[in-house]
């Protein structure tokens, strides 16, 4: 029997997720436990259901350090996602301690808590399918219904224009902070080009974004819209909608899409976000204009390349090999998309398009 330390004794997240990993912790048959582990969470794989526990970590936009906000953020979680995903967000459970024991639920002090998922097949995702090759045009447009029906539902956020103007400002301003280190070896002339385009978007079509906010196009929407987050299933499911921080939720639907088209271009399946905006376009009010579709696309690009990169800047990065040949990736996904938006405000003003370096 696995011994833990005497009451009164703290409960590492060591012992909790040895715990976790055991077969015989759960009361229905396990068949064996796949342990994950998330940049912000352990997640526990049995036979017919998921256990996620939350890390007791703190970063600029999340803060699970205390066992009263994990248990806030799974209740959060199962509420949230319930609307995307009914059938798959069952429940929120405490991790309690016995005398000499562990255990789910039952007597004792909570120690943390758990959110329960149904298991899913995960041979049904979008990226699985995207991968594989076997993505329907129906399936697509089953989708795209789903997330219209949803967007059309959901709390409109309110702001000012000229609040999200200046989040945009910042965000681009951090991303090439954090891109720009000459540390990282990212190639300087692709992204200076790059955001001098999308700071002369910010200069001569402000007007454009602050509409969408005028036009209450600003949603409290799903946050991480991935192809791993999409079920292709009967029904069409969406998981992970993000739970820790609304900010990150208030986004443009046209946004949200533009962020799933590079996920779905990055796996090698551009048609595919493009089948979703086209039919997403006819389900939704006052869609946006070429030019806010490349800009968030580009945005979106920029963000997860700094995303990536920036595994390189923690103290012991897992896989540092993988990161910037992932960031460079996105970089040429957003120079594509930079580069017809340069087409579009040149075309505007009656200039001729800047031609970029090559390098990334």
């Amino acid at each position: 029997m696995q011994q833990y330390p005497p009451q009164g004794a703290d409960v590492s997240l060591d012992d909790k997720v040895a715990f976790l990993s055991r077969t015989e912790t759960y009361p229905h048959p396990a068949d064996g436990v796949v342990a994950r582990e998330t940049h912000m969470s352990w997640v526990f794989l049995t036979r017919d259901r998921v256990y996620k526990l939350k890390k007791p970590v703190r970063f600029p936009y999340l803060d699970f350090s205390t066992l009263a906000r994990r248990e806030a953020a799974c209740r959060a979680e199962l509420r949230l996602n319930r609307e995307l995903a009914p059938d798959v967000y069952l429940d929120v459970i405490p991790l309690m301690r016995r005398p000499g024991e562990l255990a789910l639920g039952g007597g004792g002090t909570a120690i943390d808590w758990l959110v329960v998922m149904r298991r899913l097949d995960e041979n049904q995702t979008l990226e699985r399918a995207i991968i594989e090759r076997r993505v329907s045009c129906s399936q697509l447009d089953q989708l795209a219904d789903l997330l219209a029906r949803f967007y059309r539902r959901a709390p409109r956020v309110r702001m000012t224009p000229e609040a999200y103007l200046a989040e945009w400002w910042r965000n681009i301003a951090y991303n090439y902070r954090v891109l720009a280190r000459p540390s990282l070896g990212l190639p300087a002339g692709q992204l200076s080009f790059i955001k001098s385009v999308q700071l002369r978007f910010l200069r001569q079509r402000a007007n454009s974004l602050k509409k969408r906010v005028r036009r209450r196009a600003i949603v409290d929407g799903h946050g991480d819209l991935r192809p791993e987050h999409i079920w292709l299933s009967e029904p069409v499911r969406i998981i992970d909608r993000l739970e820790f921080n609304p900010r990150l939720r208030a986004v443009d639907p046209f946004d949200e899409i533009a962020f799933l088209a590079i996920e779905c271009e990055r796996l090698g399946a551009r048609w595919v976000g493009e089948r979703i905006r086209r039919r997403m376009r006819g389900k939704l009010r006052h869609p946006p204009p070429e030019e806010i579709f490349l800009t968030y696309r580009c945005q979106r690009a920029i963000l997860r390349a700094r995303l990536a990169i920036a595994h390189l800047l923690e103290p012991d990065p897992r896989t540092p090999e993988k990161w910037p040949r992932v960031a460079r990736h996105y970089l040429r996904i957003a120079l594509r998309d930079t580069v017809r938006l340069d087409r579009c405000l040149k075309k505007r003003a009656g200039l001729r398009a800047t031609r970029p370096r090559a390098g990334v």
